[in-house]
Order: C-alpha cells, then structure tokens, then sequence
C-alpha cells in the first residue's frame, strides 16, 4: 500500500501514512449564503492578524477566542463545501483556485494555532519523520468539501496542476519564513491577476529571494525557484514565451521593471540556490 511521491520544498515524501484528522466543532459563519463560498471570516481575521511584511501575530490569535471561534467557523465552511462537492457554488477556475489558496492557508493556520507555540512546522514532527517537514505537511489532515486531505495533497492535486497559473506560488504560504507571505484577500476576475502580478514581482524584488551578485557573477535564487523550476517553465510555454535561459526568463517576465536589467545581464552567471528558512512567520500584526 506505500506510495512514494518525492518532491521538494513545501512538499514531502509521501509513503501511505495514515494522517489524524483536524476536526471543528462549529456553525457556519453566520449569514454565510446558500449560494456561492464566501471567505469574508477569513479575511477578516488575515487583516487584523497578519502585519503588511506577511507576519502573523499567532500570540494574539490563540489568545482571543472570538478569533479562534471564527477560523473554525470558516472551516466549518470548507469542510461542508468545495469545488468538488458543490461545484454550483464556485462560477468558474478564479473561484475554484481562490478557494483552494485559502483553505491551504486556513490549515496551516488552524495547524499552527492548535500546537502554540511553535518555532517552526517542521516541530510538528510524524513518528517516523522519513523528510523535514513530514509531520506537518503529510500526517495531519483536514476536511474540505466532506473529504479528508493532507497539505502535501492540496498543494499537488488541486493547486499545481499543468493549467495552473505558476504565479499561484507567490501566494501560497506554508507558515515559514521562507514562503510568500499571505494574502489578506484573494479576488477573482481581472482583481486575481493583478493580486498574481504583485504578489510575484513583490517576491522576485525582495533581495532575499532574487540576489544579483555582480562581484561574484552569480545569481543567488530562492529554492523556491529551484523547487517548482518545472512549474514555472512550462507557465512560459503556456504564454508562448521561449524558456532559451531557464529560470531568468520566467523572472524577467514577472519582475518589476526596474529589476530586469538586473536579471538581463545576470542571464550569463552561475545560479546559486540558498537555504530555505523554516522559521515560523510569527510577528505582531496590524489590529
């Protein structure tokens, strides 16, 4: 009965472990509609929590039980509704990809809130930690539409797929320093792309992610880059965009202007890939 999936980054080895499940014992968040699936609890609490650097303040979260009432009111609502139960509730791809964003980041959250205080995901450790990150990302589960899922799942078979925007990286966060920070809203419509547009140039500008070492001729990368290198290339070939230099033309296609001259001239150095941090991405928040 083992599987093995082997992949990188948020991702783990996945071997056919059973996972114990994350349950809420709540309503649903009051007035939320007979139609359609409304993240409003949840962005509520994104705002008040989560500073503008992408910190969250889990401190004042797990201390407040009004909040703590209100994610599990949330995810009472993903666990009764999703684009595979009732998808007469999600009116096409934005909402279906929206929705899975969010749920990935309510349970990361709710994982993390239900363990405070932690120093990172990787402590929430599996009995058999076969990966970094094995227990956090693979052994605990969620409900979502009335089925059980794992982290490693969501992200593999609902977020990452081949007809994916790979944009859909830079706003999906997995509790670490290391990752995009979290989105308060996700739109749909022409506001998602442009939600896309930021959240990938935002990333590509930081420093600590996109470095041009001109001394050393090097460009020193997230492993973000590294790790769903496939993912990014083939969302250039999806855009009729040739991939003739690798990993710098997807980011010279989703920087700011003002860095591309950068990447440009760095299309001809060696590509170093740094250490991901797995610090938690805990921090006072804007309330």
């Amino acid at each position: 009965m083992a599987v093995k999936l082997l992949t990188m980054g948020c991702s783990v080895v996945k071997w056919g472990l059973g996972g114990q499940v994350t349950s809420v014992n709540a309503a649903l968040p009051e007035g939320f509609s007979e139609n359609g699936f409304s993240h409003a609890a949840f962005e509520s609490l994104l705002r008040r929590y989560v500073s503008p650097s992408g910190l969250v303040d889990y401190e004042a979260w797990h201390a407040d039980a009004a909040s703590l009432a209100q994610l599990d009111a949330y995810l009472a609502a993903v666990a009764a509704y999703s684009p595979d139960n009732a998808p007469e509730r999600f009116a096409g791809d934005d909402e279906t990809l929206v929705y899975w964003v969010q749920a990935y980041s309510a349970f990361v959250i709710k994982a993390v809130l239900d363990r405070w205080p932690l120093d990172s995901v990787t402590d929430v450790r599996a009995t058999l930690e076969i990966r970094r990150g094995f227990g956090f990302f693979y052994t605990l589960d969620f409900v979502a539409g009335g089925a059980r899922i794992n982290l490693y799942d969501l992200e593999h078979d609902k977020l990452i797929r081949d007809d994916v925007d790979a944009r859909v990286h830079f706003v999906l966060n997995c509790g670490s320093q290391g990752c995009p920070v979290i989105r308060p809203e996700l739109p749909t419509g022409d506001e998602l792309e442009r939600v896309l547009a930021d959240a990938a140039r935002d990333f590509v500008a930081d420093p600590a992610n996109v470095y041009v070492d001109d001394a050393a001729r090097v460009l020193r990368l997230s492993p973000i880059f590294e790790w769903y290198a496939d993912d990014f290339l083939a969302d250039l070939r999806r855009r009729g965009i040739p991939a003739e230099r690798g990993i710098v033309d997807y980011l010279v296609l989703v920087a700011p202007a003002d860095r591309r001259a950068d990447l440009e001239r760095a299309a001809q150095y060696a590509i170093e890939y740094g250490e991901y941090d797995w610090g938690l991405n805990a921090g006072g928040g804007e309330r």
